[in-house]
Order: structure tokens, then sequence, then C-alpha cells
């Protein structure tokens, strides 16, 4: 049963790959990726303090020595205004650090994860404790706040990963920060595909299935791409709410 609050996906691990059916790197070129990102994420390590400015380069570089192609479609906003994408990997994060200067809203167990947990919380992320659901109003005025003093703030409303076949539904509760700071919403669509176009769920994170057991597989996909889509800009009229809000968007 999908709790509100902790909601569960609704792919789990059988929409995966069958192995074998997603092409493949050579072990040369995998060793490389590996060796090439041990050194982007110790570089990044060292710079931690000038990170925040520095947070576009460093995020597509990690992208790339993952073997990822980040291709970007539409006018991302660059002040005051609250995205909201669907949610399909843990690379999510790292997608909207490289495409515009956002600062994120993630569950607070994303501040301990390697590769984006330290960069996250250097651009000022808004993390959601979700073991305590009486936090959220604190959360959500964080992000108004935010909103409100020009910054771009990017929420991931399904509130969990899916395998990207489909969008979940859109939680309302974010989006009444930008109801709070009269600020507009700009839908983003994220896809993970081949270079060929042909969608996969490879780049999925699902089910119990660990951080490392999914970059292990990521790192192994030849010619993965990841399409980030930006909508027209949604404004509120007098009278909406956060649910009427969530559910234009999501349309």
């Amino acid at each position: 049963m999908t709790d509100l609050w902790q909601p569960r996906s609704r792919c789990d691990v059988g929409c995966l790959p069958t192995p074998g059916t997603t092409p493949r790197v050579l072990p040369p070129v995998l060793l490389w990726r590996v060796a090439a990102l041990i050194a982007v994420v110790l570089a990044g390590a060292a710079m931690l303090p000038p990170l925040p400015r520095l947070m576009p380069n460093f995020a597509r570089a990690v992208l790339w020595c993952l073997g990822v192609r980040l291709s970007i479609r539409g006018q991302l906003p660059t002040r005051q205004a609250l995205i909201v994408a669907n949610h399909v990997s843990w690379m999510d994060i790292l997608v909207m650090l490289a495409a515009t200067p956002a600062r994120l809203v993630a569950k607070h167990e994303v501040r301990d994860w390697p590769l984006i947990g330290a960069p996250a919380t250097a651009v000022g992320t808004i993390f959601i404790d979700r073991s305590r659901p009486r936090t959220l109003p604190v959360t959500v005025a964080n992000a108004a706040d935010a909103l409100r003093a020009g910054d771009v703030v990017a929420v991931f409303p399904e509130g969990t990963t899916g395998c990207g076949r489909s969008a979940g539904r859109f939680r309302p509760a974010l989006f009444q920060a930008a109801l709070d700071a009269g600020a507009p919403v700009v839908p983003v669509s994220l896809r993970f595909h081949l270079t060929d176009g042909e969608g996969t769920t490879a780049a999925a994170f699902l089910g119990e299935e660990t951080l490392l057991t999914s970059l292990r597989r990521v790192l192994a996909v030849r010619g993965l791409v990841v399409s980030v889509v930006a909508g027209a800009a949604v404004h509120s009229t007098a009278g909406m709410d956060r649910r009427t809000l969530a559910r234009v968007v999501q349309s």
C-alpha cells in the first residue's frame, strides 16, 4: 500500500533490462570510465569550498565519466522558478545540477550517498526527512524562501523513482512553495535512451537494488543518453490550490 509521505514505486527490478539485451562497452572502456570517475570525484572533493559555482561543470564531468550524454531541449529557468521533473534514477540529481543552477529538494538519505551527496549538500539542497512528517511544512517554507530570494528550486514530486516508461502521480506538497512565493512552475521531462533513440530502463534505480549495483550497470552501458525537455512555464491563477497546480503541471 502506498504511503502519501513515503510513496513506493509502481516499478520494481522486473522493469530493468534483461541481462544481455543492452549494448555494453568493452572491458578496457569500462576500466577507463571507472578510473576517470574516481579522478573526477577526488578532484571535486579537493575543491569542495568553491564547488557550488563550478557545479554544472562538475556534474557534466561525472555524467561524461559514466558514459552518459546530456541533451537539453527547451528553455530552462535561471532564476525564481520551481522546476518539477519525473524521477527515474539517482543520476537525475546530477542531470539537474548539470542542466540548471538549481537548489534541489531531496530525501535526507541523499546527503550520505557517494558521488552526489557532498555536491548536493554544497549547493544548498533542501533535504526532506520522510521519517518525520511534521517537518514537511518547514521544508515547504524553506523552498518558498529560496524562491522568494530568486533561486531556482528543483523537485521530483513523484516522491520516488520509476522505470521511466510513464510518470507517477505528482504529489502536491511542494507546489505550495511556488504558490506562496508567486513563482512559476516549469515542468521538465527526463528520458533515458540509447543513441539510436530506443528507450531503456538501464538507468532506473528501483526496488531494493543498491546504488553500487545500479552504478555498475550504468558504467557498462554503451551509448546512454539522457534527454532533458523543458515545457512552458505554468503560472498560478487566482484561487488555484496546490492540488490543482500539480494536476495542471503533470498534464
